[in-house]
């Protein structure tokens, strides 16, 4: 099979090889780690030449025998001289049991550069944190932008791509179907889906109340960019019959946000220059996952798709987001990115003045010189003379910029 590269990962690992540091590519599952790490190991055989590389495929047949850290680090010894030029690669390292011991200690000899895939966000933050501590650096990897979408499918940037962009999202393996044909579409995003609530939410968080959080997690795709607190969620569905107590309901949604399907983002006092805790929104790693599961109803939720989408392509380009608070408004993300800070509005059209009011009033109401965008459909862009300074910008062109 072809593989496609991002050169948008690939390059920035390569910057990064024998720095003194692991380098974590944490992603959900299917959204591309796999090949990005068989993309390295061929960027090393073409221009390390001297180099000792040991690749693990956890998924592999061929490695059932490494279950836990100490045939981890026998192999890798086995196969990395001391004193040479070493890569090791692991895929889904977290399915080795005490893989941090052995990374460690190999670590600590400088027998290798480890580069290491895993698809669970609890078990970095707990084990990695605690016992690799300054050691490893994490790379977070996402599903397609829009430009990647278009080159993995072989599509021009048009109206049409971007409508199928916004129905079925940006999985890789996506690429091995016929896009058009929904049932396959829909059959594919429904065994990922699977996969990732089966192997890392429900067998990692031993969850017992398996509807509850499958009803959770259609709630939030239901909810995407609204405000939300695990009190909120918990009334609403008790009104709907699923009764459970909010610290349960909490622990469920770190669950989904630890299997990196969701991604929690909290609110930024604007004036005040600080975060607020409580109440958050919450979007999806890929928006396809999140049509899924709310009926491919794209008509019916385009507003909620485009602001899932701005946020993706905000976060693949290395911006932390947060949602912006003022006294009598709200800005949908405040994207930061070392120095740089801007500030956003998603919307669908501009079709009355009440909505263009809503959408430039607020970014107006914000007392700095970072740049200001509004992002719509429109078929034109281009800035009103009413408010100065403030960009409004097609999604398609901001979807394809390089930020």
């Amino acid at each position: 099979m072809e593989i496609i590269e991002r050169p948008l990962y690939l390059n920035h690992i390569i910057s990064l090889l024998n720095r003194g540091m692991m380098l974590i590519l944490v992603g959900q599952r299917r959204v591309g780690k796999s090949c990005l790490l068989k993309q390295l190991e061929a960027y090393l055989k073409n221009n390390r030449h001297k180099a000792n590389i040991a690749y693990i495929n956890k998924e592999l047949h061929a490695f059932k025998n490494i279950t836990h850290a100490d045939e981890l680090y026998q192999y890798a010894a086995a196969q990395l001289p001391e004193g040479e030029e070493n890569y090791l690669l692991i895929d889904e390292v977290q399915d080795i049991e005490g893989y941090e011991n052995a990374l460690r200690s190999l670590h600590a000899e400088g027998r290798c550069q480890i580069v290491a895939t895993g698809s669970n966000a609890y078990i970095f933050s707990s084990e990695l944190s605690t016992r690799l501590a300054g050691r490893y650096m994490e790379i977070p990897i996402y599903s397609l932008t829009y430009s990647e979408f278009l080159k993995f499918h072989g599509l021009s940037d048009d109206d049409r791509s971007l409508e199928t962009y916004l129905r079925i999202g940006g999985l890789p393996g996506l690429r091995q179907y016929d896009i058009e044909n929904e049932s396959q579409t829909r059959e594919y995003l429904q065994s990922v889906y699977d996969t990732i609530m089966l192997r890392d939410v429900i067998a990692r968080g031993n969850i017992r109340n398996i509807t509850f959080i499958e009803n959770l997690s259609a709630f939030v795709a239901d909810n995407v960019g609204k405000l939300l607190s695990v009190r909120n969620i918990t009334n609403v569905m008790a009104a709907q019959g699923e009764k459970l107590s909010s610290p349960l309901a909490g622990s469920y949604l770190r669950f989904l946000c630890a299997a990196l399907i969701i991604t929690a983002v909290r609110r930024f006092d604007i004036h005040g220059k600080r975060l607020l805790e409580q109440i958050q929104k919450y979007y999806f790693s890929d928006h396809g996952l999140r049509n899924l599961l709310s009926g491919f109803n794209l008509r019916g939720s385009i507003e909620k798709i485009i602001e899932n989408v701005i946020f993706h392509h905000l976060r693949a380009w290395g911006y932390q987001v947060s949602v912006g608070t003022l006294r009598n408004g709200e800005i949908d993300f405040v994207a930061t990115r070392n120095d740089e800070r801007i500030y956003l509005q998603a919307s669908y059209l501009l079709s009355s003045e009440e909505t263009i009011r809503r959408e430039f009033g607020n970014l107006k109401n914000i007392n700095d010189n970072f740049p200001k965008y509004v992002v719509t459909m429109e078929p034109v862009s281009g800035d009103l003379p009413d408010y100065p300074g403030i960009r409004h910008v097609r999604l398609r062109d901001f979807l394809m910029s390089q930020m």
